[in-house]
C-alpha cells in the first residue's frame, strides 16, 4: 500500500485511527489548527479530543495539508461531511493518481445528497475510494479495547492492503466490496441514534428503544438496498453492529444530542455546548430527501428530520409514529 499514510482530520476518530495506523506504517495526521498539530507532535496526546490517551510515539502531526498528503498513496479521510468538499478541493492537487482515499466519515452532503466517496469521486476522479466503518467509538479504539471494522473497496487487493494497515492485536478488520451499503448504513444509523436518544430523553423505556432500533434497521436496509447496497451488509458490523453501539452508548454523540432533545433542550443550545460533530443532525434531511427520490419510506428518519428542522416536537413525532397504519413486519 506504500510507505506513507496520511490521515486528514484530527478529531477523535481521525486521531484514533492515525495512532492505530502509525504502529504499522509512517503516518502523518493533519489538523486544521496549528496549535493542535504542534501539541500532538510534542506530547503524543490529543488533549482537545482524546484527553488522557497516549498516542503512538511515531505519529507525526502537521497543520500543512499538502505536507501531510505529499507522497501518501493511502489517505484516510476524517473531515466531517459538511466540511469535506471545501477541504478536499484545497487538497486535491497534492493527491497522486494512484492514491487510495479511505473515508472514515458517516454522513451525506447536504446540498448534493452525495455520500463521501461520491464527493471524492467527483473532486478526485483519479483516486480510488474505500470505506472503513463499524462499531468504532474513537476513545475505545485509541485505548486499545477489542473492536472490529469493515474495509469496503471495489478492488479486493487494495481492501486487503487497508485491512493490513489497520490491523492491531485488539482491532480486527473484515473486507467487503459493498461501499454503497457501508456508507448508507453509516449515515442512517446516526439518524436512528438521534431517535434512540430522544426516546431515552423522554423516558419512554427500554422496550421503546429496542423497537425503535429494530425498525430503524429496517429503514436502513430499505434505503441501502434501494441505493445499490447489499442486504448482508446491514446485518453485519457496518449495519446492525454500528447501529447498536451508536443507539445505546453514552459515548455516542448522536445519542447524546437525542437525549437532550428528548429532555426539551433546544438544538442550537445542544450544538453550541458540543466540541464534536453529531453527523446525524446534518444527515437527517438529506437522507430523507434521497429516500423520497427513490420512493423509500423512512418514517423514523422523517420524524427526526422534522424535529431537527424545528417543524415538530419529540412528543408529536412519537404520536405520529405510533399512529401509523398497521402492517406486516
Amino acid at each position: 500500500m506504500g510507505d506513507h499514510v496520511a490521515v486528514i482530520g484530527a478529531g477523535s476518530w481521525g486521531t484514533a485511527m492515525a495512532s492505530l495506523l502509525a504502529a504499522n506504517a509512517p503516518t502523518t495526521l493533519w489538523a486544521r489548527s496549528g496549535e493542535l498539530a504542534a501539541s500532538i507532535s510534542a506530547t503524543h496526546e490529543n488533549e482537545r479530543y482524546l484527553p488522557g490517551i497516549a498516542l503512538c510515539g511515531s505519529l507525526k502531526a502537521t497543520a500543512d495539508l499538502h505536507e501531510a498528503l505529499t507522497g501518501a498513496r493511502t489517505i484516510f479521510w476524517a473531515v466531517p461531511s459538511h466540511g469535506t468538499r471545501a477541504v478536499l478541493d484545497h487538497a486535491r492537487t497534492a493527491i497522486t493518481d494512484d492514491a487510495l482515499m479511505v473515508s472514515l466519515c458517516k454522513g451525506v452532503e447536504t446540498a448534493t445528497l452525495l455520500t463521501m466517496t461520491q464527493v471524492m469521486n467527483e473532486l478526485v476522479p483519479q483516486a480510488q475510494v474505500a470505506v472503513v466503518t463499524g462499531p468504532n467509538l474513537a476513545g475505545e479504539i485509541a485505548r486499545g479495547t477489542p473492536a472490529a471494522c469493515v474495509v469496503a473497496c471495489a478492488d479486493a487487493e487494495r481492501a486487503v492492503g487497508v485491512q493490513g494497515l489497520v490491523h492491531a492485536p485488539t482491532f480486527r478488520a473484515y473486507t467487503s466490496s459493498d461501499i454503497v451499503g457501508c456508507e448508507v448504513a453509516g449515515a442512517t444509523k446516526n439518524v436512528i441514534a438521534l431517535a434512540a436518544g430522544i426516546v431515552d430523553g423522554m423516558g419512554m423505556g427500554e422496550n421503546a428503544r429496542a423497537a425503535l432500533i429494530a425498525r430503524g434497521l429496517a429503514e436502513m436496509t430499505r434505503l441501502g438496498v434501494a441505493m445499490g447496497g447489499q442486504t448482508a451488509t446491514m446485518s453485519g458490523l457496518a449495519g446492525v453492529g454500528d447501529l447498536i453501539v451508536t443507539c445505546t452508548s453514552e459515548k455516542s454523540r448522536n445519542r447524546t444530542v437525542g437525549v437532550a432533545l428528548g429532555e426539551g433542550v433546544e438544538l442550537a443550545a445542544i450544538i453550541e455546548s458540543m466540541q464534536m460533530v453529531a453527523e446525524g443532525v446534518k444527515s437527517a434531511g438529506p437522507l430523507c430527501e434521497r429516500a423520497r427520490q427513490l420512493g423509500v419510506e423512512l418514517p423514523i428518519c422523517e420524524q427526526v428530520a422534522a424535529i431537527v428542522a424545528g417543524s415538530t416536537t419529540p412528543s408529536a413525532a412519537l404520536a405520529t409514529l405510533m399512529d401509523r397504519p398497521r402492517g406486516a413486519e
